[in-house]
């Protein structure tokens, strides 16, 4: 939620109050204001569950059941009278790597500059290089699992070993702490370097201009490079009313700091299947935030109306959104049939259930958008002219 809108007022509230209810609770599972996701007023008027103020530690309430959430304050300017003492509450500094991009159809071609930028705040941490063992270029075809293993028991995530089609999805500021904040992985197209994720991950007020993919990622090492997008395109749909049925966001990638390459020759890539059954046994795969290897859950890929998938596995926390919900895994390479990524409803869920926007006719045309032209050139920023 951005902070130019009106400030809300909240009728019977004292100012404290009223300046709690403000806060906008968020985080990439999901997003809830304060009202019905901090917790309820008890019987003293206190508000269980309230965040921190600003500059305090990370919040930790709940919207749902098991959901970590952080909190930002959403506010253009803010005026609180507490008694005969005024707060001035100002605005926070408007996030400065978004772009409007193409709301009309819902692509961004991104430049070179901001790319290679992004990777090397990456590389800037405590991540590097290192080149991992080469893995067979999957084009659609392969092997399928001949029997589907078991659901996991219990139904929680549990550590998993890293697939090179499944990595991290970085969005590093300019504090030094490049964490990553979603997940994604590269899924088959024409021109070997598609890779997919949820739209929110990608798209949150405006187009993140800096994004970093690390397939593979493991122990804060990037074994098959560090790749930053060309193009970004979600649905427009999803750019005028967040409509969870469009959560999904493909990317065309390059290599940073490199010319040439293809993604899917170093990873293999995903198959995706457009209106799969509900009911099959799936895997589930994500980073969490806070974490350097993946998790990972075994179970079915239940129907949530008519436009949503969901999975019933706890574990998945904070960072997962965008991990790829597969079905027919291949034992040998690791990679299957994409049938969905976390995202969709609450944004991706809580901590005990994960949801995916439907793959139907809707993404089955962003795909077919994403794939039909050709590989985009990033944009080169026009340089300033000099002040006479």
């Amino acid at each position: 939620m951005s902070g130019s809108g009106a400030v809300p007022a909240y009728e019977g509230a004292p100012p404290a109050d009223a300046a709690r209810r403000l806060l906008v609770e968020t985080s990439e599972r999901g997003t809830a204001t304060a009202g019905n996701a901090g917790g309820a007023a008890d019987a003293t008027g206190a508000w269980a569950g309230d965040c921190p103020v600003p500059g305090a530690p990370a919040c930790t309430g709940r919207g749902r059941p098991g959901v970590p959430l952080r909190a930002t304050l959403a506010l253009g300017a803010l005026t609180v009278v507490m008694g005969s003492t005024v707060l001035a509450l100002g605005a926070p500094p408007r996030e400065p790597y978004l772009a409007a991009g193409d709301s009309a159809t819902g692509s961004y071609l991104t430049t070179r500059a901001d790319g290679d930028q992004a990777a090397a705040a990456v590389l800037a941490g405590p991540y590097e290089e290192v080149a991992g063992p080469p893995v067979a270029a999957r084009r659609g075809g392969g092997r399928a699992a001949a029997a589907s293993p078991p659901s996991s028991r219990p139904l929680v995530a549990a550590a998993a070993a890293p697939s090179p089609a499944i990595g991290a999805l970085f969005s590093p500021g300019d504090d030094g702490d490049p964490a990553h904040h979603c997940t994604a992985s590269v899924v088959h197209s024409p021109a070997g370097d598609l890779v997919v994720t949820a739209a929110h991950c990608v798209h949150d007020g405006g187009f993140r201009t800096r994004l970093v993919f690390v397939p593979g990622l493991h122990d804060r090492i990037a074994p098959y490079g560090l790749w930053v997008p060309a193009r970004v395109l979600v649905d427009p749909r999803w750019i005028s009313d967040r409509d969870p049925d469009h959560d999904v966001a493909f990317l065309r990638m390059r290599r940073a700091g490199r010319v040439g390459g293809r993604i899917e020759d170093l990873t293999g890539a995903e198959r995706i299947r457009f209106d799969a059954p509900a009911g099959r046994p799936a895997l589930l795969t994500g980073y969490p935030a806070d974490q350097e290897t993946p998790v990972s859950c075994r179970h079915t890929a239940d129907a949530e109306g008519p436009a949503q998938l969901r999975f019933d596995c706890a574990g998945f926390p904070n960072g997962t959104s965008g991990g790829p919900m597969l079905t027919d895994v291949d034992p040998g390479t690791g990679t299957g049939t994409l049938i969905g990524v976390v995202g969709g409803l609450d944004e991706g869920g809580d901590d005990l259930t994960s949801y995916s926007s439907r793959f139907g006719k809707d993404i089955a045309a962003l795909y077919r958008r994403a794939t039909a032209e050709p590989a985009p050139t990033p944009a080169v920023r026009p340089r300033a002219e000099p002040r006479s």
